[in-house]
């Protein structure tokens, strides 16, 4: 606390000159117990055998109570302050502080009085001892004030005092806003707010330094208080609790809009109107949270904060002391993804920005959206010189750090009760936003082992996602220990090599990578396949060589290096190395290249040695099979862009271009590896590549099953379901099981780039259309996610060239982010025909054994969305749902339905399922794949042509999925002429390039089996029997040639929208003039007839009118013509054949 007295040291009057005459006889102890009331006698008397010469020199008795007193009071590291009017000199003050424990330098001291706008003219140190032996000093300065305080002298004493403390404590930091304190009349917390804003503009890019801000701020102070008002409005639980959320504040904002329009300066200007726009779109804060807290947190809407940088999230929480700073960014309410400890003191948030939009890719495939968190430490242990120490310091300080960053977060979020399932608000928080429950973190760079801290701390806040709150942690699913992250990116390294005809698995590959064996991902990474060559590689601290390893040697040494604690590359056996290689220090200066070196990198002969970045930019550039990057770093950049876009400045020495790799294949483990350019340019050139968000999305994948899972068991156990001991055993149960269902996430969305990339080409059009539909609705940024413009895209076309894989897979992220929200902002996901879907996302022991609380999950709708997403864009396609709203108007609702119907009455999972395990070449699977689409794509345009709206999906498939099952069964022998002859030689095709021939059969059928679906309406409208209108309708199609006009509107282009469109249109009459051509016969024929009697009859029938068509239509097939013109005309002919 602080001791301020307002009043001049006592004067004697006259009239008491004889006692003070008396007291000069008297001793200065004497006088110091003589004039102490008795209770502070004896506490007094302990301090006076110790007191230094030179304290009773300088102070009198009277002023020597008030200071042993408050000395009686300190406790150890505590801090008082005590300011009085000093009578010797007019204007001026003493200024006493009184420490305990550690003295302090005026050095110390200087700066922070300063920072409160304070000359110091003198400064009086004094060492003295409390009665219990605890080291104390008094510091006395004489102090003069540069600005005058705006209130009262004992208001501001008070402000100024609690000042001092905060600053000495490190509680506050020593800038020029402290002069606030005057200034303004702020208290120091409240200075801490401006301050926090000022940072918060500053790391979002603002162009104007700290300093410059608080010297505006200090030059109007009365907009500095305004800003301050307008704070408290909103926030102070106090301020007006009757107030709406819109109402709070709106006249303090008002009134510093006043103030701010009468500045007249350009730069001041911008900097107070942003100070306010960011006060404004704070929505949630701990400042007033009781008790006080270490770390001011402020929550932000920051899509409404002009001065932020592209993309902005939804949620933003930015956390600010002297001692911890960090930000946390959420794209949904739904959220989650790592929280890192950054070392990037000066712009963490521009680090996290450009993680968190990598994230929000990542977690297309998973139930939240993308978040990403970061802190830093800015005040780290100082070195000692001992590196063990030294290490142990920094992460005890990291950790304390971390704990803080967590309570911040956890202090602007709502609870939820367990036992009602009542939303809780943060306590002491007043809320501008809804409710806000959902927060989860995850490990992430420096904090890998972290995540049970972070339960502990959401355990102190009883927070109701428990345990699941930090994945990864003792009791839940160690990623490294599962090697999680790493296969699922090996998955996609897998299909790439596959592509190429490799097997990857079998066959030896030469690989370079970035890492080393102690991390996860390159570590398990280098384990996935004992076919390895590692020729090189490269972490932060060496650079290894091994020019021709042995695959089985080297798989066993590196699976040695695993297990080994805390190893690095100094640690692998030398004699193991091949000749020419071994393991450098990136510190040394040059490393000598061998002959074998030379080759294996691929250099020229004439280079003998390299500096360790010249080495690790030839290993970037190696002609070897893969580069596995399993590292921390942007390593590669396209050759148009600067280091400066990298935005790695640590790494800017090593990089090297895109268009320079000169490795086959490329796989993405770490992230950030290569920029979003690079990549593009990578595959420009003929490489294989994806993006990271891709290849190691099963780390954010895993720990989302792992989230919702423990969400479900807290489930069980509180309703009694489960016994708490039994929870850990069945996590543990599941771990094989959870990994092959996040595995298969990754199987599937690299099949998806496959098969996107096969008929990247022919789609390019649809393509650009697609992007443009979602850049118009603000789902994508073309300069932010790299995505070529309308310009680009035409020259791709021209070129006769698609997008590259990086850019479809960016594109199939945002397609399912979109279709995501879309059905979560309807009621689809809510109806039960979808539970299969979400008791297919749980491991079998829960969807066995709890199926009633599998289907009460609390994401509940949230798990349905996701895996439906995942399912239709996997199988349908990127442009699945926009080609369907393009060519029907379909909704995302729309399609969804579409696709559940059609998938399941044509049984196509099962179809797919074969595909993808035959051992067939990848470009004869994609190409199988692509004729199930086909299929897809029809019929699903037929249902949402044909069949009541919205389609009731359980009704449809029990409508429709028995007739087509059993009618399939007889479409091979229905086929006849053109149709059986078309099927024979496409089969025969493909099953010569190595698919099996039962299997290619059944893919080739899909197309004729699309047309069942008209047969099994006219059996219903005709009344007959299945076996008789499918005979009559294939029959009939090859009567009156349709399958040449199909594959003749095939054949037609479709450049344009429209080109598509009239494709389709088309083909939909000549399905549509067959439907009516085989209701026509059976509407005259007379029961018990064959087929062949009732075509006859008809076509005796109708001789004259039959005639004419076939005679038009023997026209347009002479002409050799197969353009629109053409194919419209026949088609107009067909449907003239109908009586």
């Amino acid at each position: 606390m602080n001791s301020v007295s307002t009043h001049p040291d006592p004067t004697p009057n006259p009239s008491e000159i004889d006692d003070a005459l008396a007291r000069i006889f008297r001793s200065w102890d004497e006088r110091l117990l003589a004039g102490a009331d008795p209770a502070a006698r004896e506490r007094l008397a302990a301090f006076v055998a110790d007191l230094p010469a030179g304290y009773k020199q300088d102070i009198r008795p009277d002023r020597a109570r008030v200071d042993l007193v408050i000395l009686g009071e300190l406790s150890d590291g505590a801090v008082d302050v005590r300011i009085v009017p000093d009578a010797t000199a007019r204007g001026t003050h003493r200024l006493s502080l009184y420490v305990g424990g550690r003295p302090a330098s005026l050095g110390d001291l200087m700066p922070l009085l300063q920072s409160l706008g304070v000359e110091v003219l003198d400064e009086r140190p004094y060492a003295l001892a409390s009665p219990d032996g605890m080291p104390c000093w008094i510091y006395e300065f004489t102090v003069r004030y540069t600005i005058a305080p705006e209130d009262g002298f004992d208001e501001f004493a008070e402000r100024f005092g609690g000042a001092v403390q905060a600053l000495w404590q490190g509680v506050a930091e020593a800038d020029r806003l402290n002069e606030l304190v005057a200034r303004a009349g702020l208290h120091w917390r409240e200075v801490t707010v401006l301050r926090a804003y000022a940072e918060f503009l500053r790391q979002a890019g603002f162009p104007y330094s700290s300093a410059y801000v608080a010297d505006a701020l200090c030059r109007h102070p009365e907009i500095a208080a305004a800003l301050v008002e307008c704070f408290s409005a909103r926030f102070d639980p106090r301020s007006d609790p009757s107030a709406s959320s819109d109402g709070r504040g709106a006249e303090s904002v008002a009134a510093a809009s006043t103030l701010i329009e009468a500045v007249l300066g350009l730069d001041e200007d911008r900097i107070f109107r942003a100070l306010l726009g960011v006060v404004r779109n704070t929505v949630r804060t701990n400042h007033f949270a009781a008790p006080a807290r270490e770390t001011l947190a402020l929550k932000l809407d920051s899509r409404n904060i002009g001065e932020l940088p592209e993309p902005r999230p939804r949620h933003e929480i930015f956390v600010y002391s002297p001692v911890v700073a960090g930000v946390h960014m959420r794209f949904g309410s739904v959220a989650r993804g790592g929280l890192r400890w950054s070392d990037r003191r000066e712009d963490f948030r521009t680090e996290v920005l450009g993680l968190v939009k990598a994230q929000a890719v990542k977690n297309a495939v998973i139930v939240p959206v993308g978040a990403k968190g970061g802190f830093v430490l800015r005040r780290p242990p100082v070195p000692t010189g001992d590196a063990d120490a030294d290490r142990a310091a920094l992460r005890e300080a990291g950790i304390a750090g971390y704990r803080m960053f967590i309570r911040s977060l956890l202090d602007l979020t709502d609870n939820i009760d367990r036992s009602t399932g009542a939303v809780v608000p943060a306590p002491g928080v007043v809320r501008h936003d809804g409710d806000d429950t959902y927060l989860v973190v995850a490990a992430d760079k420096g904090t890998a082992s972290f995540s049970d801290i972070a339960n502990e701390v959401a355990a102190e806040y009883d927070f109701w996602l428990g345990d699941a709150f930090a994945s990864g942690g003792s009791v839940g699913y160690d990623h490294k220990a599962m090697g999680i992250t790493a296969r699922g990116a090996w998955e996609s390294v897998k299909r790439r090599f596959r592509e190429l005809g490799v097997d990857c698995q079998n066959e030896d590959v030469t690989v370079a990578g970035i890492g080393d064996m102690s991390g996860d991902v390159f570590g398990n990474g280098m384990l996935c396949s004992k076919h390895i060559r590692l020729v090189a590689a490269f972490d932060h601290r060496h650079v290894f060589l091994d020019p021709d390893p042995d695959p089985a040697t080297s798989y066993a040494e590196r699976e040695r290096l695993f297990a080994l604690p805390r190893s690095s590359w100094a640690d692998y056996d030398r004699s193991l190395v091949s000749a020419g290689g071994g393991v450098w220090d990136r510190t040394t200066k040059s490393v000598p290249i061998s002959e074998q070196a030379r080759r294996v990198l691929g250099l020229a002969d004439d280079v003998t040695e390299l500096t360790p970045p010249e080495l690790i930019r030839a290993i970037l550039r190696a002609p070897v099979d893969l580069l596995w990057n399993g590292g921390i770093g942007t390593y590669v950049k396209a050759s148009t862009e600067s280091h400066a876009d990298a935005g790695d400045k640590a790494n800017d020495a090593v990089r090297v271009d895109g268009c320079d790799v000169r490795a086959r294949v490329i796989g993405e483990g770490g992230n950030l590896g290569l920029t979003q350019a690079a990549r593009i340019e990578f595959a420009r050139t003929g490489g294989r590549v994806g993006t990271d968000a891709l290849d190691n999305s099963a780390g954010v994948d895993c720990s989302d099953h792992e989230v919702n899972i423990k969400i479900l068991l807290d489930d069980l156990v509180g309703a009694g379901g489960l016994t708490p001991e039994a929870r850990p055993r069945l996590l543990a149960e599941m771990t094989d099981e959870v990994a092959a269902l996040v595995l298969a996430d990754n199987v599937s969305q690299n099949e998806l780039m496959g098969t996107a990339l096969a008929d990247a080409s022919e789609m390019i059009g649809v393509h650009g259309r697609l992007i443009s539909a979602l850049e118009a609705a603000g789902a994508v940024d073309r300069a932010l996610d790299v995505l070529p413009d309308a310009k680009a895209i035409g020259t791709l076309r021209a070129a006769g060239a698609g997008l590259s894989a990086p850019e479809l897979a960016t594109l199939m992220a945002h397609v399912k982010l979109d279709l995501k929200g879309a059905l979560l902002a309807g009621d689809l996901v809510d109806h039960d025909v979808f539970l299969p879907v979400l008791r297919g996302y749980f491991p079998t022991p829960l969807r066995r054994d709890h199926e009633a609380a599998v289907d009460r999950h609390p994401l509940r709708r949230e798990i349905v969305a996701t895996a439906l997403t995942n399912d239709v864009v996997d199988r349908g396609g990127i442009s699945y749902v926009f080609r369907l709203a393009e060519e029907v108007g379909a909704t995302a609702d729309d399609a969804v339905r579409a696709f559940s119907v059609v998938s399941d009455v044509f049984g196509l999972p099962a179809l797919w399922s074969r595909i993808a395990a035959a051992d067939v070449p990848s470009e004869v699977a994609d190409e199988l794949v692509l004729v199930t689409r086909r299929l897809l794509d029809r019929a699903s345009r037929w249902m949402l042509h044909r069949r009541p709206q919205p389609l009731a999906v359980g009704a449809e498939v029990a409508r429709f999925r028995g007739p087509i099952e059993d009618a399939s069964a007889h479409l091979e022998e229905w086929l006849v002429g053109a149709d059986r002859t078309n099927l024979r030689d496409r089969t025969r095709a493909i099953a010569e390039r190595g698919a099996p021939e039962d299997l290619v059969r059944e893919v080739e059928l899909a197309l004729d089996r699309f047309g069942l679906l008209d047969v099994v309406e006219i059996a219903d409208l005709a009344e007959c029997d299945l076996t008789v209108a499918g005979e009559l309708y294939f029959r009939l199609c090859e009567r009156v040639g349709l399958v040449p006009l199909l594959n003749g509107v095939s054949a037609l282009g479709k450049t344009s929208r429209w080109d598509a469109l009239a494709r389709l249109a088309l083909r939909d009459e000549l399905y549509d003039s067959a439907r009516a051509l085989t209701l026509d016969v059976l509407a005259h024929a007379t029961p018990g007839d064959d087929t062949d009697r009732m075509i006859a009859d008809w076509e005796e029938r109708n001789a004259s009118r039959l005639r004419r068509a076939r005679n038009s239509l023997a026209e347009i097939s002479a002409s050799g013509q197969r353009d629109l013109a053409a194919l419209s005309v026949a088609s107009r002919q067909l449907r003239r054949m109908v009586g």
